[in-house]
């Protein structure tokens, strides 16, 4: 296992995840310990592609979620799941991505810098497990690219061990 990312930092953001999965599924491959998965994979995001915020909420207790690990500024530590965007992702069990948070009604503002984000579900056996919640600092800064990829990253996670 490699402890350093690989990547062409002047490819567009779809080549860049391409040559960053085979990485991540090896980083998780084999591995049992989801905090230390959720730890690896929130750092090589930031690192790739520095975002503001990147971390994974736990389902610890019926429809709430808890932060886990994380790279960016301080998180909010509990989110029902009738709550936000990632409560949102976790309850429709559907990704989520909103261009503009200050529009999405309910938006809980963990910090007044993120401008849009992207949040991604893990579910199992019909239920949410995590999310993956990624914020940015700009404006419309996801995409269907950032979908496709970030759900494949996700599944790799949920699905290790």
């Amino acid at each position: 296992m490699s402890e350093e990312i690989v990547f062409n930092a002047k490819a567009t953001r779809e080549e860049i995840y391409r040559e960053i999965l085979p990485q991540v599924g090896a980083l998780v491959l084999g591995s049992t310990d989801e905090i230390a998965n959720f730890a690896n994979v929130a750092a090589v995001l930031k690192q790739v592609f520095g975002f503001f915020w990147v971390g994974f909420y736990r389902v610890t207790e019926p429809r709430v979620l808890t932060v886990g690990p994380y790279q960016g500024d301080l998180a909010c530590v509990r989110i029902p799941f009738d709550q936000g965007v990632c409560g949102a992702a976790a309850r429709t069990k559907e990704t989520i991505i909103v261009p503009d948070v200050d529009k999405f009604p309910g938006h809980i503002a963990c910090s007044s810098l993120s401008r849009s984000e992207i949040v991604v579900p893990f579910v199992k056996n019909g239920e949410t497990q995590f999310v993956l919640d990624v914020d940015s600092d700009k404006l419309d800064d996801f995409s269907g690219i950032d979908q496709i990829h970030l759900e494949r990253i996700v599944a790799m996670v949920g699905n290790a061990g």
